[in-house]
């Protein structure tokens, strides 16, 4: 299903996995390059999402199983370069990535360019990728619908409240968020929620959290 077209940029989604997993490809119409996001499950699935195009590179948002379950089988039938986060000190990945993106990183995608912002909380190797005109961005599961990423640990949450803060406010309005589960939003919709969930107390909370807690 095509999301956002925009300026010769596609988005397309496909929801796959037990998790209802959204996989993303980005495909740059002009050249016919894409960019497969998040390869959860189902190969067939994810190959007609990239149908028409010539595929580039696999970029992960970060590396939970639900979003990384068809990794191998993927890099195996596209050849291309894998691109992730290399997460921090205390996150030990499994991964060999070909390629390890940072906040400020870029992605091209045919004449265009991804940029990235490093969104830890979730996860500590948890990224965003913004295409910036209009802005849209895919944001694994930094942020939802309904509330932020679930966390494991106090620390996590307190990483997720500055993810809030100082990165996805500084996001405009207009911006067109698809996560990594759920239906997409704009961000203006939902700032003021976000607002309100970061002018509370939650002490030292972690999990699943609402924007209405």
């Amino acid at each position: 299903m095509e999301i956002y077209n925009a300026f010769g940029l596609k988005i397309r989604t496909c929801q796959v996995g037990p998790w209802g997993l959204n996989a993303y490809a980005l495909v740059c119409w002009e050249s016919r390059k894409s960019v497969l996001i998040d390869p959860g499950a189902d190969p067939e699935a994810l190959e007609r999402l990239l149908a028409e195009s010539d595929p580039v590179a696999i970029v992960l948002t970060h590396t939970h199983s639900d979003h990384t379950g068809s990794l191998a089988e993927m890099r195996k039938r596209l050849r291309v370069p894998v691109m992730a986060h290399p997460g921090d000190e205390t996150h030990r990945q499994n991964l060999d990535a070909d390629q390890w993106l940072h906040h400020g990183s870029t992605v091209d995608v045919g004449i265009h360019q991804i940029n990235v912002y490093h969104t830890p909380g979730h996860s500590a190797d948890q990224i965003s990728l913004m295409v910036e005109d209009p802005p849209a961005a895919m944001v694994g599961d930094t942020i939802f619908q309904g509330g932020p990423g679930k966390t494991w640990s106090a620390e996590e949450f307190r990483i997720t409240l500055e993810t809030l803060r100082k990165i996805v406010l500084s996001w405009p309005d207009e911006t067109l968020c698809y996560p990594g589960h759920g239906p997409g939003f704009c961000l203006g919709d939902m700032r003021k929620h976000i607002e309100n969930f970061l002018n509370k107390d939650h002490g030292s909370f972690f999990g699943d959290a609402t924007w209405d807690m």
